[in-house]
């Protein structure tokens, strides 16, 4: 598994808010072993395999982080979710197919309570947000002509 770390710079000017992104950071290195562990395998599937993280500005990025990570924790969850709005079908057919991945290839999903899935993509949302927009030096997430 690809393990994907950045040290937060103070004399870049990138990412645009270094206080937000080494906090970020130092929680997810807080994290117990176990639960590291199966961030980083689930954020090494995203990273392989969604090419909606790289959308081109960081609002469109959190957006999407937020409504595809949440409902994909709302399905592994076991709760129900009927998309309301195109915005929701398009993030439901993403989280539909991050569900399905993490269930095949996740094992220890199915040995999780609800509380702790919820949890679990809890900081896998903080992970990725970390790495598409807190703490990347893409400069183009912060253009304000692009």
């Amino acid at each position: 598994m690809t393990k994907i770390t950045y040290k937060v710079a103070s004399e870049h000017p990138f990412p645009a808010d270094a206080a937000a992104a080494a906090a970020s950071l130092a929680a997810y290195e807080a994290l117990d072993d176990v639960t590291k562990s199966r961030v980083d395998q689930m954020v090494d599937w995203i990273m392989k395999n969604c090419l909606w993280q790289f959308h081109s500005r960081a609002w469109d990025r959190k957006r999407q982080n937020e409504g595809i990570l949440g409902i994909a924790a709302k399905l592994l969850a076991g709760e129900p979710f009927t998309p309301q709005t195109p915005e929701d079908r398009c993030y439901w057919v993403d989280s539909v197919t991050l569900q399905r991945a993490y269930q095949a290839t996740c094992p220890w999903f199915a040995a999780m309570s609800k509380d702790d899935i919820l949890a679990l993509m809890r900081e896998l949302h903080a992970r990725v947000d970390y790495l598409t927009v807190t703490g990347s030096l893409n400069e183009e997430l912060t253009d304000k002509h692009y």
